[in-house]
């Protein structure tokens, strides 16, 4: 990803796996001992000839350093998604299926002409929104400390702490040179699993969901799959129901996924009944979910039509509802195919270790209800049956360069940019450097509202 698309919310990276859950790692049987022994002793001797003969003293941390390495470089050889957490990635990547941590709400990304983290868009409500951290803003010191020489995932780890205690950022406001110092006090940022297509008109705290007023049409882009998506999105959903929502529009674009619970109870909201994904390890064991239809909204089916947009960018959680929904014909998909990230990840928690660390390991893939299996292997062919297609004449296809004016112009509809009251912001970046260039059109969503809008006509 280039530095330019980068942005993620300060502590949550963009990719959550799917299908997490938590185990304790079992004894190794008796008959693979004698040959884990000499595996083991092989990474030792490897260890022991670079502390006494590399050309300079490795550091105890170093030398951690050094065999953590060992370990994922043989893990990412298996698969992308296999990977050793140490005890601050293990901690961190449990606040994130949480969707809540300490910290002080910002979005980040890194700006291109300094190479310094900027901020992207402070969160309403929250430490930095009321310190009067403002989109722009580059972050040069964390308490005291220059920033330049840090890599971002340590920038991080300083900015987020225990919920109460202090944490002073420096920053220069875009557009002037002088640094200045906001201290603020950091608490529990949850991450907003929900958003709309424009922030309401004096509380930016809140989004208008309604997309087409007159057809009572909702649009509603789910960006995580954590604990509390689908309470989120239910709750959302009857408020709207009670406002009058005839349709709905759900956008999973360049959503990465995340829990495989909140996947299966988001399929439920929409499913009646029916399969909604299997889930089967390497000797075809595994579990089966179905909709049990007690927590079902936009009911009846028939007269509440449902578009899905997805693209590239949507795998794993987000493809198995598409594939739910699309295969018990409740939603039609509109964009383009999906990612095919069809395995999941169980996160095993390593005996004898305090503070605990983790093996994050692909132990099994999923399967859509139609019986095919989501996952793009490592040679799979455009012509293979992988991912999520679009329903036949709502395949909407993008080049890079509008691809990146999509993802330029919704971060402009979703940046806030300060307090009221703040300086008074720089005008927006424009999508394209071309100065004759038509305003950004976003083909995939007016699809889905065009789909949902024709399905409402003819009742």
């Amino acid at each position: 990803m280039s530095r330019w698309n980068l942005a993620c919310l300060l502590g949550v990276p963009a990719l959550i796996v799917v299908g997490l859950t938590i185990v304790i790692a079992a004894p190794r049987p008796q008959k693979n001992k004698d040959q884990d022994y000499e595996l083991v002793q092989l990474m030792v001797d490897v260890l022991s000839e670079v502390d006494q003969k590399y050309v300079r003293d490795l550091s105890p941390e170093q030398r951690r350093k050094f065999v953590e390495d060992m370990i994922n470089g043989g893990l990412e050889r298996l698969d992308p998604y296999s990977n050793y957490l140490n005890a601050d990635e293990y901690r961190l990547f449990t606040k994130q299926t949480e969707g809540a941590f300490g910290g002080v709400g910002i979005q980040i990304g890194i700006d291109r002409a300094t190479g310094f983290l900027q901020v992207t868009s402070p969160m309403v409500g929250t430490p930095a929104y009321e310190a009067g951290v403002l989109a722009g803003d580059l972050i040069i010191k964390v308490d005291g400390k220059p920033t330049d020489s840090l890599r971002q995932d340590e920038i991080i780890r300083m900015v987020q702490g225990e919920p109460g205690t202090p944490v002073t950022l420096t920053v220069v406001h875009e557009g002037t040179k002088e640094p200045i110092d906001l201290t603020m006090k950091r608490a529990v940022i949850e991450y907003p699993s929900l958003q709309g297509d424009l922030r309401k008109p004096g509380d930016p705290s809140q989004w208008d969901f309604f997309i087409d007023k007159a057809n009572r049409i909702a649009y509603v882009r789910l960006v995580a799959f954590n604990d509390h998506s689908a309470k989120d999105l239910k709750k959302e959903l009857e408020k709207l129901q009670a406002e009058g929502m005839r349709g709905l529009v759900l956008d999973l674009r360049d959503n990465p996924g995340g829990l495989l619970t909140s996947a299966v109870e988001i399929s439920e909201l929409f499913l009646k009944q029916g399969p909604i994904v299997s889930v089967k390890d390497r000797k075809g064991r595994g579990k089966s979910y179905e909709s049990k239809g007690s927590n079902t909204v936009m009911e009846p089916s028939a007269t509440h039509p449902i578009a899905i947009i997805i693209n590239k960018g949507s795998a794993s959680a987000s493809e198995i509802v598409s594939a739910a929904l699309q295969d018990n014909h409740r939603a039609v998909i509109v964009g383009e195919r999906s990612f095919g990230k069809g395995s999941v990840q169980n996160l095993i928690e390593l005996p004898d270790h305090n503070p605990p660390v983790a093996l994050k390991l692909t132990t099994a893939s999923y399967w859509r209800p139609s019986g095919a299996n989501i996952h793009r292997n490592i040679d799979a062919k455009e012509s293979d049956d992988w991912g999520v297609k679009p329903n036949p004449g709502y395949e909407v296809k993008l080049d890079d360069k509008e691809r990146l004016q999509y993802r330029l112009w919704r971060r402009q509809r979703d940046v806030v940019h300060g307090k009221p009251g703040s300086p008074t912001p720089p005008p927006p970046a424009k999508p394209t450097d071309d100065k004759d260039a038509k305003p950004f059109s976003d083909r995939m969503r007016d699809k889905a509202v065009e789909y949902v809008r024709g399905e409402l006509q003819k009742q």
